[in-house]
């Protein structure tokens, strides 16, 4: 009980310095430093932790992010965002552009890891929030709801991938049980929870916010400006598929590397370059201008991500996961919801989605065995679970917030919602699913 007052207070006092405008930056540093001393992390050890914090967050994210932020930028200043904004209200009306979001967001997240996709589709949506006039998170919510409830629910995602084979469970199963979880999960935590947020109305940050010399001219193709947009995500597919499909050999290795998230991101951002800049007459050096300005526009953003890995880090280290495991243990309740409510405690006290995926396998594995409940819907359970309650020791937290200049109530009532929509409407699949499978 001490431990659980301890984080709790942690986080009241991270939500007080930023309701003050502290920089997340420092205030979440500083909130993490006395929050790993007080639950009993020596001053030698708690170094190490922020130096693991602060490369286990920029190893997976920031070139991701920098990339993805380069590409969008010259997606922007070409017109190529544009012109997909304009296909795409041409295509589906501004009445369902919600729809149109949502599912280029599942087409999105199914192969994409949640970071990259966000990146990948943000230049996109503030693309249609300056062309339609729409409240922005009337288009955000669909679109991210799209990428985590991919995320949580669906192979070839880690979270679920790492319970499959945790549970011994079928992957096809799982992927089919899945898909039908997440359909209503997205459409509810989507544009029906966004439409009650469109008081949530603020100034769009400079970002990607169109050409830096005038008129751009004349618009590339549609064609070209949809395959290098979603370039990012053909090659992760097809990388996918060659990892089920194509046996061991140069073809497969190829694939695969060229399917990791940064080099993918890489080569779209290389080709972006080429086709939208210089085969349209861009010179080199405003191209260079192009890229400086993408990434001083998420600098900010990046290291209030990183300081929030080490927030998490600090919980993960102190054995925060261990304590709610054997607190865990000792309830009595159905499997299945013995499962999500464990990992939604996980999820709230350590922040990460896959931490708290990991730690939750090893606490309700043995269930699968001894009461013989079915391992694809507790991998699905596990997976409704890690998504609970994000908040401040999660840098998905921040990096909605800082991407769409929110204020920190703002984020709980937009992301934080969402976010336990998804989780409660899964768990609400699970049980029913468990009821008719």
């Amino acid at each position: 009980m001490v431990t659980f007052l301890i984080i709790a207070a942690a986080i009241a006092l991270q939500i007080f310095l930023t309701a003050r405008k502290l920089s997340p930056f420092l205030s979440l540093l500083v909130v993490a430093i006395p929050l790993g001393l007080a639950l009993g992390i020596a001053p030698q050890d708690l170094v190490k932790t922020i130096d693991t914090g602060v490369g286990s967050t920029l190893a997976g994210l920031a070139l991701v992010i920098v990339l993805g932020a380069i590409l969008g930028k010259v997606l922007e200043e070409s017109g190529a965002a544009e012109k997909i904004a304009t296909t795409l209200i041409g295509a589906f009306g501004e009445r369902n552009i919600q729809w149109a979001l949502l599912l280029t967001g599942f087409l999105v997240g199914i192969p994409l890891y949640f970071n990259a996709g966000f990146i990948i589709l943000v230049p996109l949506i503030f693309s249609l929030a300056r062309r339609t006039g729409l409240p922005i998170l009337l288009l955000a919510i669909p679109t991210v709801a799209s990428l985590s409830t991919t995320h949580c629910f669906l192979p070839p995602h880690p979270g679920p991938v790492v319970l499959v084979n945790a549970f011994g469970a079928d992957m096809g199963r799982t992927l089919l049980y899945g898909l039908v979880m997440a359909v209503p999960a997205v459409g509810i935590a989507g544009p029906w929870l966004s439409r009650g947020l469109k008081s949530i109305n603020p100034p769009l940050p400079d970002l990607f916010n169109g050409p830096e010399d005038g008129a751009r001219g004349e618009l590339p193709g549609a064609a070209c400006s949809f395959l290098i947009a979603l370039s990012p995500v053909l090659l992760i597919s097809v990388s996918v598929v060659a990892d089920g499909v194509l046996p061991e050999g140069l073809v497969r290795t190829a694939l695969l590397f060229l399917g990791n998230p940064t080099v993918a991101l890489l080569l779209s951002t290389l080709l972006a370059f080429w086709f939208l800049g210089h085969r349209r007459g861009v010179g080199l050096e405003q191209q260079t201008r192009w890229l400086n300005a993408a990434i001083g526009g998420i600098a900010v953003i990046l290291l209030i991500i990183t300081a929030g890995g080490v927030f998490k880090q600090v919980l993960v280290d102190s054995g925060v996961g261990a304590t709610i495991a054997a607190l865990a243990g000792q309830w009595q309740m159905p499997p299945l919801l013995f499962a999500w409510l464990a990992t939604a405690l996980l999820r709230v006290m350590i922040g990460s989605s896959t931490v708290a995926v990991i730690t939750a396998a090893g606490v309700v594995g043995p269930l699968v065995e001894t009461t013989g409940v079915s391992p694809e819907l507790m991998v699905l359970a596990v997976g409704a679970g890690s998504v609970f309650g994000s908040h401040v020791n999660d840098s998905a937290f921040w990096m909605f917030k800082e991407f769409f200049n929110l204020s920190m109530a703002q984020t709980f009532r937009s992301w934080t919602v969402m976010e336990s929509t998804i989780s409660v409407v899964g768990l609400a699949g699970v049980l029913l699913l468990d009821l008719v499978a």
